[in-house]
């Protein structure tokens, strides 16, 4: 990976009590965003302007604050990052209207990042009924707002619907990344899951584009570490990186992970998954894999000894 990137840890869906639900004033949010160990968060309250006071006042000092919307449609929820001052998103359409892709390309215009907000939400309103087309990630990890767990069914979905499309999108050129947010509307949620990025600084304008490259991983809680590096003869790459083809050369896979006791580390490709080893009771350790195979990308999964989720990866793209 380049040398001049660093990673971040954030929540790129969060509510204050602007939200329908939400109980937090915005320094409470900033507050809880600081303890967690945060180095950004998106605000994304229902169909509203955030990017104006109070949350300008509560940045800095190594939280950046990025202004955003979850745009709340008749037949499901996406999230708008990096608005500008006024800009709120349409949302008063479903899906027999055919009016979202003109939102979504108002956003795009802007600059800023559109992503699929918790697509298998259980309830009124909340599944996602349109394609991912056009969209630039997809959120296969949302919060604790259905269940006590921090993983659930509803994500399980979602990652597996994001999984199956994964190959075909490689394959032509133009795959969705994942990423994970708190969706926090109550105190204790933000953070879990977070996603971590790799961006050159901690501006909107680099996070933005490292979450739209996929160069991004996420994790359950702070506690947690992962790396990933795949190499062939002298070329190597990492989250959301290509790794050019070397004839002759195998494709060697390692994963460093820490913070998940008895957990197990699965790889998976095109194939499925393909290879899998367990970590130890302290939580830290190593898994290896070697292919002459040549898949055409590698993601990893780590799981807690439960079978919910304790991080995962986007692919590295095995070119």
């Amino acid at each position: 990976m380049a040398g001049d990137r660093h990673w971040f840890r954030g929540d790129c869906h969060v509510h204050s009590r602007r939200s329908h639900g939400g109980e937090l004033t915005p320094a409470e949010l900033v507050a809880a965003a600081r303890a967690a160990g945060l180095d950004f968060i998106a605000v994304t309250e229902h169909n509203l302007d955030t990017a104006r006071d109070p949350w300008s006042r509560l940045a800095g000092d190594g939280l950046l604050v990025i202004p955003g919307q979850e745009v709340v449609t008749e037949t499901g929820h996406w999230l708008a990052l990096g608005l500008a001052p006024g800009h709120v998103a349409d949302w008063r359409y479903g899906v027999r209207d055919d009016l979202i892709d003109r939102s979504v390309a108002e956003v795009h215009r802007a600059g800023g990042l559109c992503v699929v907000a918790h697509p298998h939400a259980p309830y009124p309103a909340g599944t996602f009924m349109y394609p991912f087309d056009g969209f630039d990630a997809v959120e296969v990890w949302n919060g604790q707002w259905s269940s006590d767990l921090p993983w659930n069914a509803d994500n399980e979905a979602a990652l597996a619907e994001w999984g199956r499309g994964l190959a075909i999108g490689v394959h032509r050129r133009r795959w969705t990344p994942a990423i994970g947010n708190s969706d926090a509307h109550l105190a204790g949620q933000i953070g879990t899951p977070q996603t971590v990025v790799h961006a050159a600084d901690l501006t909107q304008h680099a996070v933005l584009a490292a979450l739209r490259a996929g160069r991004c991983w996420i994790a359950g809680s702070a506690a947690i570490q992962l790396t990933l590096v795949a190499t062939a003869g002298p070329s190597e790459a990492g989250i959301g990186e290509h790794l050019p083809a070397v004839d002759g050369a195998p494709v060697t896979v390692e994963v460093h992970v820490s913070g998940v006791p008895s957990g197990t580390v699965s790889l998976h490709t095109d194939r499925g998954r393909s290879h899998q080893e367990a970590l130890p009771p302290a939580g830290a350790g190593t898994a290896t894999w070697s292919t002459t195979d040549r898949p055409t990308f590698v993601r990893v999964e780590v799981r807690h000894p439960t079978g919910h989720m304790a991080a995962l990866t986007n692919p590295v793209i095995l070119t």
